[in-house]
């Protein structure tokens, strides 16, 4: 891959990706609350005696919301492209060296970051609830919700350049919650009959799921949920460049 690629692409331009994500103080809140609250109502009615792998059902729940929270935290902060679609950023770009896949990169990373402090909000909680799991399984799990969050960078980039910016976040936000329920992440898939099960495999969400929970749980197979991830991940990041291409090109 030539360095023309990554055209752009520095540690100033991402700061400056980072201050503007977090610029938007009620969606940054949301998506640190929104998976707390929802961990505080379903994992703490949990009780410890109820085992699931190396842990218990309140450490299932834990890794599920801390993944919703970076699924969340990430989308958003991809999704703030379209903001800047509607205020003409993008086609400023264009006078710009910015490389389509600097440009990508940089967001995915800052979305990165805001996705690392959902789940630390979210695994903070869990502390202090009656999750139980080995220590070095409450790391293994945080590292693998934060890492996959990056399918979700590259989703909400996407559909920042689909979707009007009036409209994004509106549309998102039950979007990623009915994917989560399809994908298994809110409901295990062992409760799912056949044909729900075998559509819950080809969501985006399944394979973060699958991948965060296999330190607890060991259950799963990995290479589909690995796969999963890799492909959904291309497939919205080629979109979104794409996108940014057609975007730019507008001048």
């Amino acid at each position: 891959m030539s360095s023309s690629t990554f055209r752009g692409l520095n540690p100033t331009m991402l700061e400056i990706e980072l201050r503007r994500v977090l610029r938007n103080k009620r969606t940054a809140i949301f998506t640190l609350i929104m998976p707390v609250v929802l961990f505080e109502v379903f994992g703490s009615s949990q009780g410890t005696s109820d085992k699931v792998g190396d842990g218990n059902v309140t450490a299932y729940i834990l890794i599920s919301m801390a993944v919703y929270g970076a699924m969340l935290a990430a989308t958003a902060a991809g999704a703030s492209v379209s903001l800047e679609r509607a205020a003409g950023w993008s086609r400023q770009l264009r006078l710009t060296p910015l490389a389509p896949a600097a440009y990508i990169t940089a967001k995915v990373l800052s979305a990165l970051v805001i996705s690392a402090t959902s789940v630390a909000v979210v695994y903070l909680v869990g502390t202090t609830s009656k999750a139980q799991m080995p220590t070095s399984t409450w790391f293994q799990t945080a590292l693998l919700a934060w890492v996959c969050s990056m399918v979700f960078a590259a989703f909400g980039l996407f559909m920042g350049y689909l979707l009007p910016s009036e409209n994004v976040m509106q549309a998102l936000g039950p979007g990623l919650a009915l994917m989560s329920f399809a994908g298994g992440l809110f409901i295990p898939l062992s409760q799912y009959n056949d044909v729900f099960r075998a559509i819950a495999k080809v969501t985006p969400v399944y394979g973060v799921g699958e991948l965060a929970r296999y330190p607890l749980v060991h259950d799963g197979r990995l290479a589909g949920a690995i796969v999963n991830v890799v492909t959904w991940t291309l497939v919205f990041g080629i979109g979104a460049a794409m996108r940014f291409r057609r975007d730019t090109a507008r001048v």
